[in-house]
């Protein structure tokens, strides 16, 4: 249906144009427009198919109700449904998203949020690289509401909402060693980031705890792409037999597809060969030939938190809980294969 004027309203329903503008930017209230004529407004532009200039109206108030998100990568599932969450919660709070990807880059990260900016929006949700924190620091405006969602910064009083990456790390570990495996591969993600020194730091707890050295030798990887699981599982199989690890810590779910990939062209199978557990769940986790144990991120809680905090921000009315830790589950699957010692 076709746009109607402010003047079309007022027409129909006998009202002065500015009773209907104001009850359209929704400050009716505060000009005590009662509360039968405001409905009968609202009821009216809906029929009319009215939609208001908000270009014009983000100018008048000084807000557009939009919020910046960056994440860095919009192909890697785990930040895919981030972004539906996010997207979700902030509909149900008024707010439009506008995404941007950063493709791990933190350079590209700095144009994005400027580009945002520009844009007038309201408040940033950014799931930063999270290797340099210098331009979060030093907004071009200072003023503007932000929190980081899945990675942050330990010496940064910048509100965030991430998983418990420490436990999880610790959850796959303890599993493994539990299952009789002493020399376990970890292919790490991003380094120098907040869930890779995590998930990392709960792995190697877990060893300490069951008195086991961890073999930093085991250690590979710089991102949590495929490509990353497949080269780093190719040059673990390069290893003698008596070196070869017996398991692999994969730090996300597209480092474990990697993994699979490698280990399909040996003509290896899992857990016979090799024991796999992934941090993240993903749809296909289930239905795999072997089903895949996995570290599961509550993608929906990480979403939903942010999106709180971050229109508490805007609107002066700040949560209590602004740095946020949200618990991971191990889900066993036939993954990881029971090793004896004699």
């Amino acid at each position: 249906m076709a746009n109607r004027s402010l003047k079309d309203i007022a027409v129909t329903l006998g009202v002065s144009e500015s009773t209907v503008s104001r009850v359209l930017n929704g400050v009716g209230d505060k000009y005590r427009i009662g509360k039968g004529t405001q409905q009968k407004v609202l009821t009216q532009a809906s029929a009319l198919g009215y939609q208001p200039n908000l270009i014009a109206r983000s100018l008048r108030l000084n807000k557009s109700h939009t919020i910046g998100l960056v994440i860095p990568d919009i192909s890697n599932p785990f930040f895919a449904k981030i972004a539906h969450s996010i997207e979700q919660e902030a509909r149900a709070h008024g707010y439009f998203i506008l995404l941007s990807v950063s493709q791990e880059n933190t350079s590209q990260e700095r144009e994005a949020i400027n580009q945002l900016i520009a844009r007038q929006i309201d408040g940033l949700i950014v799931s930063p690289v999270g290797q340099d924190q210098s331009h979060l620091l030093n907004l071009p405006d200072n003023d503007l509401p932000m929190v980081l969602i899945d990675r942050y910064f330990k010496e940064q009083k910048q509100s965030f909402v991430i998983s418990d990456n420490f436990h999880g790390g610790f959850l796959a570990a303890e599993h493994l060693i539990q299952y009789g495996h002493r020399k376990i591969a970890c292919i790490q993600g991003l380094r120098h980031t907040s869930p890779t020194q995590d998930r990392l730091a709960g792995l190697v707890a877990a060893h300490n705890q069951y008195q086991l050295p961890f073999h930093e030798s085991l250690l590979l990887g710089d991102n949590f792409g495929l490509e990353n699981g497949y080269k780093s599982m190719k040059k673990l199989l390069l290893l003698p037999h008596s070196e070869r690890p017996t398991a692999v810590f994969a730090m996300s779910n597209l480092i474990s597809l990697g993994v699979l990939e490698a280990l399909h062209e040996e003509g290896l199978t899992i857990p016979e060969d090799m024991s796999i557990v992934a941090f993240d769940e993903h749809p296909y986790s289930r239905f795999l030939a072997t089903p895949m144990t996995t570290v599961q991120q509550d993608h929906h809680q990480m979403g939903m938190w942010a999106v709180k905090n971050l229109v508490g921000l805007m609107r002066h009315e700040p949560t209590d809980e602004t740095k946020i830790t949200i618990p991971v589950q191990l889900n066993r699957r036939r993954s990881v294969k029971r090793i004896t010692h004699s």
